[in-house]
């Protein structure tokens, strides 16, 4: 039985759009050209911030985040900024008993701005506030504490897999691979992909019907 559901942030629950779009403003560039130079990276592997880097090598990436926060143009959330699927679907899972939790790699401000969102979720965390990151076991290993359930009774939804569909695997956890954002789309037909994810959703509302026939079938 499903007891827990996990979800990641970024691509998940959260657009990328204005993430990207204020960090192009920020470097006077074009936003297209952001944009394609993270799809870039990405097909090669790269960490996304490595786009950033190309357009300025030698940045501090660090600073110039300090830089804008100072500046009053660091990070924001707001509702606009949410999939439309989420507060339905997250709404619907705990409706239904399952206990939600938010965990992704984002920084304490986004986690803090999240949780000011008031979004249907049991728990909001980040790998700021952990002090570790994906794809790190020690962070799935943050998730199962705070999912209350064992690793086969918790399911972990993300985008992105070597952060998210991969290592949660790895640690023994369910898994579904949402069909969204750049990494989504990317690697939906992967080979290893498909063979780890037990779910392939191009919503979350998808995932309601599909954890409850896995559950009816158990």
């Amino acid at each position: 039985m499903t007891e827990t559901i996990v979800f990641d942030i970024g691509g998940t629950l959260v657009r990328d759009d204005r993430y990207w779009a204020s960090w192009a403003d920020w470097l006077d560039v074009p936003r297209h050209t952001l944009a394609a130079l993270v799809g870039a990276v990405t097909a090669q592997g790269r960490d996304s911030a490595d786009a950033l880097r190309l357009l300025r090598p030698g940045i501090d990436i660090g600073a110039e985040y300090r830089a804008r926060e100072a500046a009053g143009l660091g990070e924001q959330l707001t509702e606009e900024d949410l999939y439309a699927d989420v507060r339905p679907a997250l709404t619907a899972i705990r409706a239904s008993g399952i206990r939600v939790v938010v965990a992704g790699n984002q920084t304490a401000k986004a986690g803090r701005l999240l949780r000011g969102l008031d979004i249907p979720a049991d728990l909001v965390a980040t790998s700021d506030e952990w002090g570790v990151a994906k794809p790190a076991p020690e962070f799935f290993a943050h998730v199962l504490t705070v999912s209350r359930a064992a690793p086969h009774e918790t399911v972990y939804v993300g985008d992105h897999p070597v952060n998210d569909v991969f290592p949660a695997k790895r640690a023994g956890l369910r898994t579904a691979h949402l069909r969204r954002g750049v990494w989504g789309h990317l690697w939906a037909d992967d080979p290893d992909v498909i063979a780890a994810a037990d779910w392939r959703i191009d919503s979350l509302t998808d995932l309601t019907k599909l954890v409850d026939r896995h559950d009816r079938h158990d």
